[in-house]
């Protein structure tokens, strides 16, 4: 069977070798809501929808960085009932206005990928398949939430 040893596995070859992306949510207080796994050579925007599905966006704001500024991301935040904060990239012909005051709190995503890499076990990837992994960051997430 072709693809057998990496069927199950989120791993993709990068300059640094082969890599996994942990895509995460996290509310207003930076507790984590969601998380998704993907290789490492996937581009951020073409998970971010499938990320969001499982979340209600209803009234909120989605912060994000320039890598999910595609237009069906902010598309589909905008059908949902929610506003997005996400600047656009310097390349962008037709930029859209971004609150930079409310920006700013995307440090709460920023920290919390902080705290869970004070777990060697996620920070060096020491599991194999997917599930394993995406459980002890589960578990990970949880020990960050009691303390």
């Amino acid at each position: 069977m072709v693809g057998e040893k990496t069927e199950d596995k989120a791993v993709g070859r990068t300059r640094g070798g082969l890599n996994t992306k942990l895509h995460a949510i996290v509310d207003g207080l930076g507790n984590p809501v969601e998380f998704l796994l993907s290789a490492g050579n996937d581009n951020d925007c073409v998970h971010a929808i499938e990320l969001l599905e499982n979340v209600e966006l209803r009234g909120s704001n989605v912060l994000a960085d320039r890598a999910y500024g595609a237009q069906s991301i902010r598309e589909y935040i905008s059908e949902h009932g929610a506003n997005y904060v996400i600047p656009p990239q310097s390349n962008v012909s037709n930029p859209w206005p971004v609150d930079w005051y409310l920006y700013k709190e995307r440090h709460l995503i920023e920290c919390f990928f902080q705290k869970i890499k004070w777990f060697r076990r996620i920070a060096t990837r020491y599991d194999k398949l997917d599930t394993s992994f995406l459980a002890f960051v589960h578990l990970a997430a949880i020990a960050i939430l009691l303390t």
